[in-house]
């Protein structure tokens, strides 16, 4: 069981890739090490299901919790449903492998990555990438690679390869770069305003690593005798689609040249067009070849109807440089865009409508208490900025049972929370947790960068001090031999039909997201820098139009939304505040009915919908934690009276006792005699014992006399 290694040296680290010892019953398996970090990777393939017009690729990432030494915290004390993160790893894998497939393929494919050991120093996710293309090639399965990833990070002037965690938190820059030798298939980033320039030289900083990592794979199919399986060319019987050529393509061109015409009108002729053909074809003799293929196959004249839709309109793109809809290949739908457009209930809202793309957010403000706790390998623990997108069947004319949010949800939502991080005001400015929940409303084409403009209006509507309003565009791309043609703010029609889906998020000053997502095995970063450079435009555009609804945050928040009071006490007090069995911090909430969170460095948060009480509560901890020193005098009020002595409330929450002693230079019998509860005293510190117990007295102090009655 000692498999075969092949190492690499890479940045200054080894790579090592093992085949041939795990998952001997899988199609393909490599166990992908970087210091103590260690992927396992699959790839299986089995038989196809009939009906099948598609390709049927899983891509699964598992984490496991004793890959960093750790028991889970369910109550069945075992992994279930996958963390977010972990279904955003998934889809890494996912988006640059599945258009490496070959069209034609049909049978089901699974890539399993599961983290078996983690390194702090090595994030799994990039290893698991590259992985994925190592075990399909030695699963055999035809392939249009090798393909690798690395992620680039940006500490000071210096770009880094595949950073740290710690070192991630610290860049200006995450971005996962995957490649092919053809060229860049993937692209995914968070940045923090960063020029389009210093992005660009990022991603090609990273393509010419994937190279490195791409001949390892070769090598190691060398060595083991393993030669790869290209994809064939798979010929099909020209007789139907030279049919539809001949019955269709003129009708289908006049309809995409009527750019007057709305997305349902443009379908509803499509669909005329295909009804009279399948009439033309059923009215043919029965052994004719053309209605034996299609009676044969059900989904055949639908796919070859689209095929010829695609190849004309992309034509019309190449050729006329004009859009289904007449616009040129760099002008912007039209832009609405809209604030409050719900009662204050909701603390904030944004609705943005781009085209026919509509997207209606809305902010909450909560807080600290309210942060998502992540129960995953990253050491990143909690999130403060939550967030959520929703794709009803109604956004897209359609029915369908409702059901819990999908991958493409997930990453979506993630994509417009990566948008705004930047931006985002710091904790102890702007303590608040913030969740925006986009609802998408109505989609033809972008509805996540709809999501990133609509949270930018929803959080100024809310009052959230952004840094600077973010706003996102998508392009296109159309690539026919060398031509090629970039284009501005897709439509659905373009991204199901086109070979590129690049979205790009940011402010006036720079890039704050990407992601980009090919059809086809490769790009040329000269191509990918074009896309980048033709977005700016669009989005400064986009931003301005987002301006005329709000142009800076409120100043104020909703009535509605809690009111914090953030500040911070010595940790070593926190025990003070908390009390035995937490009855002290119990008791100011109660006596203040405010809500109050404490975090190990001492930042305390108190919420509440009263300004005036979420003031007396930090009163009374500030006087808890305030040290007091022997001679200080203090006014207060007698709270207890014991047989030896009075408590007195020198500050909010913290008492000190009067030894019956120290009443008075005169013997006293009674306490009472002396002071009752409720009297005002001024007292002086005597002493503070090695308990921390506060010791007054009377003896030698002025006392104020009492107002007249």
């Amino acid at each position: 069981m000692q498999g075969h290694t092949q190492s690499i040296s890479f940045d200054g680290r080894e790579i090592r890739l093992t085949s041939g010892r795990f998952a001997p019953q899988a199609g393909g398996s490599v166990m992908v090490e970087c210091g103590d970090t260690a992927i396992l990777v699959t790839a299986t393939r089995s038989k196809g299901r009939e009906g099948i017009d598609f390709l049927p690729l899983i891509c699964d990432y598992e984490e496991r919790l004793y890959a960093a030494g750790r028991i889970p915290g369910s109550f069945f004390r075992r992994e279930a449903r996958p963390p977010e993160r972990a279904i955003l790893t998934c889809r890494l894998i996912d988006r640059p492998m599945r258009p490496l497939f070959p069209g034609w393929l049909r049978d089901d494919l699974q890539i399993v990555a599961t983290c078996m050991s983690l390194d702090e120093r090595v994030p799994p996710d990039v290893l698991a990438v590259t992985g994925a293309s190592m075990a399909t090639l030695l699963a055999k399965i035809p392939f249009m690679g090798p393909m690798a990833a690395v992620r680039v990070g940006l500490l000071g002037d210096d770009f880094v390869l595949n950073p740290s965690f710690r070192e991630i938190e610290r860049s200006e820059l995450d971005l996962v770069v995957a490649g092919t030798p053809s060229g860049v298939v993937m692209v995914e980033a968070g940045a923090n305003q960063l020029p389009e320039q210093d992005v660009i030289e990022a991603i090609d900083f990273g393509y010419e690593a994937v190279g490195e990592l791409i001949r390892a794979q070769l090598t190691l199919l060398k060595e083991l005798g393993i030669e790869q399986v290209l994809p064939e060319e798979r010929s099909e019987d020209p007789a139907l689609p030279a049919f539809l050529e001949k019955e269709c393509a003129k009708g289908i061109g006049e309809v995409l040249k009527q750019f007057s015409q709305t997305k349902a009108e443009r379908d509803e002729k499509l669909d005329a067009i295909k009804a009279e053909v399948v009439e033309k074809i059923a009215a043919l003799d029965g052994e004719d070849p053309i209605k034996v293929a299609v009676s044969s196959n059900g989904k055949l004249l639908g796919n070859t109807y689209k095929g010829l839709t695609k190849k004309l309109m992309r034509q019309q793109i190449i050729v006329e440089g004009k859009r289904v809809d007449g616009r040129s290949l760099d002008e912007v739908r039209p832009i609405q865009a809209a604030v409050g457009v719900l009662p204050k209930r909701v603390h904030g809202t944004g609705l943005f409508q781009r085209g026919l793309t509509q997207v209606l957010s809305c902010a909450t403000l909560g807080t600290p208490s309210d942060a998502q706790e992540m129960d995953d390998l990253n050491p990143i623990s909690e999130k403060t900025y939550l967030h959520h997108y929703n794709f009803p069947p109604y956004s897209v004319g359609e029915t369908r049972p409702m059901r819990s949010p999908g991958r493409r949800e997930i990453g979506h939502g993630a994509l417009a929370e990566r948008a705004l991080i930047p931006v985002l005001p710091s904790k102890e400015s702007f303590p608040y947790v913030l969740r925006v929940v986009s609802e998408c409303l109505s989609s033809n084409g972008s509805t996540s960068m709809g999501s990133v403009c609509g949270s930018t209006l929803a959080l100024m509507d809310a009052g959230v001090p952004l840094a600077a309003p973010v706003s996102g565009a998508a392009m296109g791309l159309i690539k026919e031999g060398e031509e090629v043609r970039i284009l501005t703010d897709i439509q659905g029609i373009e991204d199901f039909l086109g070979d590129m889906d690049f979205k790009v998020a940011g402010t006036e000053k720079g890039i704050t997201a990407l992601q980009m997502d090919m059809k086809i095995s490769g790009l040329a970063v000269k191509t990918v820098a074009d896309a980048i450079n033709q977005a700016r435009p669009a989005r400064l555009h986009i931003l301005g139009k987002m301006l005329e609804a709000i142009d800076k945050p409120r100043d104020t928040l909703s009535p509605h939304a809690p009111r914090l009071l953030s500040f911070r006490i010595d940790p070593e007090l926190i025990g003070t505040v908390i009390g035995p069995g937490g009855r002290t911090i119990k008791g100011i909430t109660e006596r203040t009915n405010t809500k109050i969170d404490i975090e190990d460095g001492g930042i305390v948060t108190i919420a509440s919908h009263d300004g005036a009480a979420a003031e007396e509560a930090q009163r009374i901890i500030e006087g808890l934690t305030r040290r007091v020193s022997e001679g200080e005098v203090f006014n207060g009020s007698v709270t207890r009276v014991i047989p030896i002595g009075a408590f007195v409330e020198i500050l909010p929450g913290k008492e000190g006792m009067i030894h019956i002693s120290q009443l008075s230079e005169a013997r006293v019998e009674k306490v009472e005699d002396v002071v009752n509860v409720g009297d005002q005293v001024t007292v002086r510190v005597r002493e503070i014992d090695n308990r921390g117990r506060i010791n007054l007295t009377l003896r030698g102090v002025p006392q104020q006399e009492p107002a007249a009655v």
